[in-house]
């Protein structure tokens, strides 16, 4: 039997990943939105597609959860804000106002994601992403591997891919660490950023790398700036199936994603950016790096700012 990711919010991101999926053929894909005809518009243009790629997945759109049953992974991309607005966090008034309109939507969502799908995995792409997977856990008393969210995925990528623009390089010879909270309080690990296996300090001057530490952390803002009525969607959808694919073909990937910590770097409670290994279950391990205690200082400062965000919710 073919196994089943459902993406809730088919707006730009939703549809654009499911559509990745649906071209990489490792899963089923239901698309559903609140949009009557939306998601299955959208699905059967997706359909039409798959003799030209290849691929002999099945994409279905609804306007119900009751399509959704018995998912593998269930993928939250939901957002309050209306389809087509300008949105986001750089002109809605900071997070903590997306936190506020988008935390009694995800209450409903993962209500209905736990009765039809109680064995899933959830990734949460909803924003401020860090918190609204705190508030998902929350709601679903899942355990802890198997809710994370996107954002260090995403913001890795940002990174590799403005380093290899600056050095000309190909972007799979970068590799890079970006810990901490999604968003400006990112805590990007130059040290341990390499060019194949070259050190990135040893090829570019300190205020050049951190001008481009500064270019990744408002990356998404450029983005919007240049857009301007809608976010980032390409970059995100292709981070969100990554880390699909491994989990539903148990590919034990490391990857950096937004975990929940036990201890780990001496926190508690709380989702931040880690490298982690990601399969069939989950988040199956989170990997610590050993930090300066000038990086520890800044992923601490990065953590407190979600703490912050998860106190506003009140739902301890």
């Amino acid at each position: 039997m073919r196994k089943k990711v459902s993406v809730v919010g088919t707006g730009n991101v939703g549809s654009a990943l499911g559509q990745r999926i649906g071209q990489l053929d490792f899963a089923d894909v239901v698309l559903l939105d609140t949009i009557e005809g939306m998601p299955q518009g959208k699905a059967i243009d997706m359909m039409h597609s798959h003799p030209i790629v290849g691929s002999h997945a099945k994409i279905i759109g609804t306007n119900g959860y009751e399509e959704t049953a018995n998912s593998d992974l269930v993928v939250i991309v939901a957002r309050s804000k209306p389809l087509g607005t300008s949105g986001g966090p750089q002109a809605s008034g900071g997070r903590n106002r997306l936190l506020r309109e988008n935390l009694a939507m995800i209450k409903g969502i993962t209500e209905q994601v736990v009765k039809h799908s109680p064995d899933c995995v959830i990734i949460v792409v909803t924003n401020p992403v860090d918190a609204m997977a705190w508030a998902v856990r929350h709601f679903t008393g899942f355990s802890k591997n198997r809710v994370m969210g996107l954002s260090g995925m995403l913001d890795t990528a940002r990174f590799r891919a403005i380093l290899a623009a600056e050095l000309d390089v190909s972007v799979e010879d970068v590799s890079a660490c970006i810990l901490g909270e999604h968003g400006p309080n990112m805590v990007p690990i130059t040290r341990l950023t390499r060019i194949g296996v070259v050190p990135v300090k040893e090829l570019l001057s300190k205020d050049r790398l951190d001008e481009i530490v500064e270019r990744t952390k408002i990356a998404a803002g450029e983005v919007v700036k240049k857009l301007k009525t809608v976010t980032p969607y390409y970059a995100p959808a292709m981070a969100i199936a990554e880390m699909a694919e491994s989990i539903i073909l148990d590919k034990k990937r490391i990857l950096p994603v937004s975990a929940y910590l036990e201890g780990e770097y001496d926190m508690n409670g709380i989702f931040i950016d880690v490298p982690a290994k990601i399969g069939a279950g989950g988040v199956e391990h989170v990997y610590e790096v050993m930090l300066t205690p000038e990086e520890q200082s800044q992923l601490n400062k990065s953590a407190q700012s979600v703490r912050e965000q998860v106190n506003l919710m009140k739902l301890k």
